[in-house]
């Protein structure tokens, strides 16, 4: 499918190129990315129905700014949805995705061991996007990749934590575990546990 223009301005604020606050003039959208004042006007407009850009009247429009406390509420919502997302890949999980999730965990536990947590972090989105996958729920899918592009700085700058990958690891393990034990209450347990983590973590981190 061919990328639109609202993908490509979503990637470049959620790659961290347009920060927090920052306003976004649309003739310099326009001329970034070769675009209508018309197309980046309704880009803005769906981006801020995704809630990454705030857009002001008779001010334009800049990148939202998503406080703690606002990213702990997204993690919270994400945990129940998560844990439903779980419960579903163990009811459907087939021997094939079942050994996939097995090689990520083992990448995982690879890149812990080395102390690469650029790779940790990436095969971190890639489980949990594969469980979405497994679990073939659409709606759950699209509310929590929406809830977690919001939250992504704050995901990274977590990540990064001295030795958050060793907490989280075991955690993702667990969960893993229970969706190739087809085992759905066990799935959604461990899977929300997890979030619980992640919520401390952010509660316990530096705003």
């Amino acid at each position: 499918m061919e990328e639109t223009l609202t993908d490509r301005v979503r990637a470049v604020i959620l790659g961290g190129d347009f920060v927090p606050n920052q306003r976004l003039i649309e003739a310099d959208v326009c001329e970034q990315f070769g675009a209508s004042r018309a197309a980046v006007r309704e880009t803005f407009k769906e981006l801020a129905s995704e809630g990454l850009v705030e857009i002001m009247r008779n001010k334009g429009a800049r990148v939202r700014v998503i406080s703690k406390a606002e990213a702990v509420e997204i993690t919270e919502v994400r945990m129940v949805l998560e844990g439903l997302a779980a419960y579903k890949a163990a009811e459907r999980v087939t021997p094939e995705q079942a050994a996939e999730l097995r090689q990520i965990v083992t990448d995982m536990r690879a890149a812990v061991e080395v102390n690469d947590l650029d790779r940790y972090s990436e095969l971190n989105v890639a489980l949990h996007a594969k469980i979405r996958e497994v679990a073939g729920h659409r709606t759950a899918a699209a509310i929590i990749e929406r809830l977690g592009a919001q939250v992504v700085r704050h995901k990274f700058r977590l990540a990064r934590q001295p030795g958050r990958a060793a907490v989280s690891l075991p955690q993702h393990e667990l969960v893993v575990a229970a969706i190739v034990a087809r085992d759905p209450e066990a799935a959604q347990t461990s899977m929300q546990q997890h979030l619980r983590s992640v919520v401390k973590a952010l509660e316990s981190s530096a705003d």
